[in-house]
């Protein structure tokens, strides 16, 4: 009897013009994909139906304003596992990101979250290590294995897939752990209600 797949919401965190995010993100999909047990959601912060600008964390927006930001939120909550997609930014991630997770609490709750980084010399590393920090508060199960691209623009073919073959295996040995926590996390949470 085959698993039901791991539904994984692979989120795009930049919404800059010109961000190379989207590249990432679309590899990173089909190699899920071709991984086999995941059904794979694509939410680009950026996304037309989403709302660009979330309301700043902590304001009182009006409620047009918070059904907008609400968009994402069943997508969010469907999902068994995510992975964020992040560039660094002045050694951290982007604010749209934080903002996205900020506005969001029991749908990261009990579940686990993979990253895939990317920048200048440091890959994006220095926002993965901001974004364990702010999971673990959310009671979130970050990955230990994580895929980064150096001088990412170097770094991809015009095909959209990574020149170094490389990224493939350690997109896989993320995939392989992602896919055991959600399984298990997703077993617990059916067991007994997480209690956070």
């Amino acid at each position: 009897m085959s698993e039901v797949p791991v539904r994984v919401a692979v989120i795009v965190g930049s919404v800059r013009e010109g961000r190379f995010g989207p590249v990432v993100a679309d590899w990173l999909a089909a190699v899920a994909g071709e991984h086999g047990g995941f059904d794979v959601d694509v939410v680009d912060l950026a996304e037309p139906d989403l709302p660009l600008a979330m309301p700043a964390f902590g304001s009182t927006p009006s409620p047009a304003v918070l059904a907008e930001a609400a968009k994402v939120t069943p997508r969010l909550a469907a999902a068994d596992a995510f992975v964020v997609v992040t560039p660094e930014y002045n050694h951290s991630y982007p604010a749209s990101l934080k903002n996205v997770i900020d506005w969001h609490r029991t749908e990261w709750a009990a579940k686990p979250v993979a990253c895939v980084s990317y920048g200048g010399m440091s890959g994006g590393l220095r926002a993965v290590e901001h974004l364990r920090a702010v999971f673990a508060e959310l009671h979130a199960v970050t990955i230990r294995e994580t895929v980064s691209f150096h001088g990412a623009h170097t770094r991809f073919g015009a095909d959209g897939v990574p020149t170094d073959d490389s990224a493939g295996v350690a997109a896989k040995a993320l995939l392989d752990q992602l896919q055991w926590w959600a399984r298990s996390l997703s077993e617990a949470r059916a067991a007994r209600p997480y209690p956070g």
